[in-house]
């Protein structure tokens, strides 16, 4: 099943990298994958389900001429993905354990470039740890602008965790979809505090 946490995560970095993040949900044949979208709805970004009986076409579309990098556990399908967007990439895949915990059948980044020179896609191995250290929670807020105007009437050392941590943060006077979207980037501040307190 999809792990919300490593997509905070990931989606963290991404936010703070300047990337355009893309959540593709693969494997619908084996779960609705409605309710985990739900979870990341008022971050504003773009979910695909991708599963292998989904027309890949919503995909291509995105990736098209770019550079697209699929991440994640390994066993969630990136490799089965690729060869669906390059038809000739062969790229080895596997099955999911009894357990449900995948294998690595990849064991290097490899970029291949997308039919009719529309782009790039690089699949990766499975990721088994993101470590975020360097991200500082302001690094997030200041991603979504209509939540980076606000925090500057913050009290001094407001972590913007909110009530009751700090309860004179000033996020809490959002509403509407901001309101909406402060609730989710805390769920990310929250993840990335247990991140760099588990790298501790």
């Amino acid at each position: 099943p999809p792990r919300s946490g490593f997509v905070e995560r990931a989606l963290i970095a991404a936010f703070v990298g300047g990337l355009r993040p893309v959540l593709c949900l693969t494997k619908s044949d084996l779960a609705d994958p409605t309710a985990f979208a739900a979870e990341f709805e008022a971050l504003d970004i773009e979910v695909i389900v991708c599963g292998v009986e989904d027309p890949v076409g919503p995909v291509a579309d995105v990736v098209a001429g770019r550079v697209t990098a699929l991440i994640g556990h390994s066993g969630v399908g990136k490799s089965t993905l690729v060869n669906r967007l390059v038809p000739d990439a062969d790229r080895e895949t596997g099955v999911v354990s009894g357990v449900g915990k995948g294998r690595h059948t990849s064991t290097q980044s490899v970029a291949l470039r997308l039919p009719e020179n529309t782009g790039w896609i690089v699949d990766t191995p499975g990721i088994r740890s993101f470590g975020l250290a360097h991200i500082k929670p302001d690094q997030v807020i200041e991603v979504f602008e209509d939540l980076s105007e606000v925090i500057e009437d913050c009290p001094r050392g407001c972590t913007h965790a909110g009530p009751p941590a700090d309860p004179e943060c000033a996020l809490d006077t959002l509403t509407g979809a901001s309101a909406r979207r402060v609730a989710a980037v805390r769920t990310l501040l929250e993840a990335l505090r247990s991140n760099n307190e588990w790298e501790l």
